[in-house]
Order: structure tokens, then C-alpha cells, then sequence
């Protein structure tokens, strides 16, 4: 981790270097940590960092135990259940009413960075290609019109970037993944909330099932039974 700069947004920026630094693994899951080392190591004073870390624990990436100190947790294979349940149950509607209301900017703003998802796939740069669809989704979910619902789903993202897992390579590529997303821009582009939320729906269940498998085989863990259908919207 960096020194922060006092001068800037200091809340926002303690926040976002303890959460980058559990998601790429310089806090190691498992470990305690004391708020006084970590204050130490961002160079300013431990208010700010206890603040911070209490919307990590908020949000499942630490917790607080009593006069020891902090400690990372894993998501667990029930954790992933639970992370893609949630986002197909509020994802799935918020691209619909995205669709529906296609505020100013939405399509220029999302074809923006689907094409940065595709530079990147062509160069195999998974890093910025991740940076582009995570960008895309909160995209959709902050033209839903609902900005915590964006805010909430973009933190459940965490939870799964916490475990390190990614099918990057793994059970897919990175066209593979592209092609997702460009099934859900088309469905926007052509103004047909239906097929937009549909296409959002195949993909967080591709994402979902594909993950749990890998992480179980990785794991030693038998693949937990699991049924999405649930979450499906009726009418």
C-alpha cells in the first residue's frame, strides 16, 4: 500500500487503497492486522482507517475482533452462491429499467466501454479488461436510476475478486466474455429491455456456474447443489 496524500479526498482514498490491497492479496486472507499498523503503513492517523474498515466489514471483505485487530476473510464457495443470487435479482431488473428509461449518454457511455473491452481482449490485457467490464455493469446499474443499488452491486463484485477467482483462461477467455457483454449492448442498443435483461441474466449465470465449479475443483470441495431459478422473474 501507498502513502496517502492528506490533501485529497481522504475517506474515499483510505477506503479504496484497503480494499484494492485485500482484493490483490498484500492483505492476505486469514491474517490479523492491527488498525495502528495499517494507519502506520497508509501514513496517517487510525480515525480514518477504523472508518474505512468498518465499511469493508460492511460490505464482508473483514472483521473486527475484540482486542486483536482486523482480519481479512475468504469468500467461501456459499459466499459466491450468495454474491451471484443477489445480482441476479437486482441486476437482471435494473438493465431492464435501464433500457426502459436509456437516460442521455447511456448508449454513447456503454458502447464506450464495451470497445474498451474489446482493445483490450485483442491485447490479452486482462487487468484493463476487467477495469472495462466492471465499468460496463456499473453503467447499466447507475442508469437504472437507482445509485445504491450500483453502489451495492459494485461492492458484491469484491466478494468475488476477494477469493481471486476469475475464468479468465480458466473456463473461458476473454472473447468469450466479450461476446457476453455485447449480447446485452445490443439488446440496449436496439431498445428491447426484455432481451437486454435476458442477455444479463445468461451472463451472470455463465459467470456464476462457471466460477463455483472452478473454485470447487481448486478447493478439493464437491460442487455445492445449487439452483438459480429462483431469482428468475415471473410474468
Amino acid at each position: 500500500m501507498r502513502q496517502i496524500d492528506t490533501d485529497r479526498n481522504l475517506a474515499r482514498t483510505i477506503l479504496d487503497e484497503l480494499r484494492g490491497a485485500i482484493v490483490s492479496g498484500e492483505l492476505v486472507p486469514g491474517t490479523l492486522y492491527s488498525v495502528h499498523d495499517l494507519a502506520a503503513r497508509l501514513g496517517v492517523s487510525r480515525t480514518p482507517v477504523r472508518e474505512a474498515l468498518i465499511q469493508l466489514a460492511e460490505r464482508g471483505m473483514v472483521r473486527f475482533e475484540r482486542n486483536r485487530g482486523i482480519r481479512v476473510l475468504q469468500t467461501s464457495l456459499h459466499d459466491l452462491e450468495e454474491v451471484f443470487a443477489i445480482r441476479l435479482l437486482l441486476e437482471v431488473p435494473a438493465t431492464f429499467r435501464a433500457t426502459s428509461q436509456a437516460p442521455p449518454g447511456f448508449v454513447t457511455e456503454l458502447r464506450a466501454h464495451l470497445d474498451a473491452m474489446r482493445a483490450a481482449a485483442e491485447e490479452g490485457d486482462e487487468f484493463v479488461f476487467t477495469t472495462a467490464d466492471r465499468a460496463f455493469h456499473e453503467a447499466i446499474n447507475m442508469a437504472s436510476g437507482n445509485l445504491r443499488l450500483a453502489r451495492y452491486v459494485d461492492s458484491l463484485r469484491d466478494m468475488v475478486f476477494l477469493r481471486g477467482t476469475s475464468t479468465v483462461d480458466t473456463s473461458r477467455g476473454l472473447a468469450d466474455i466479450l461476446a457476453e457483454h455485447e449480447a446485452i449492448a445490443e439488446g440496449v442498443e436496439k431498445g428491447s429491455p426484455a432481451e437486454a435483461a435476458e442477455a444479463m441474466r445468461q451472463h451472470l449465470l455463465t459467470t456464476a456456474r462457471l466460477i463455483v465449479a472452478q473454485e470447487s475443483a481448486e478447493s478439493g470441495e464437491p460442487v455445492p447443489p445449487v439452483s438459480y431459478e429462483w431469482t428468475k422473474l415471473s410474468g
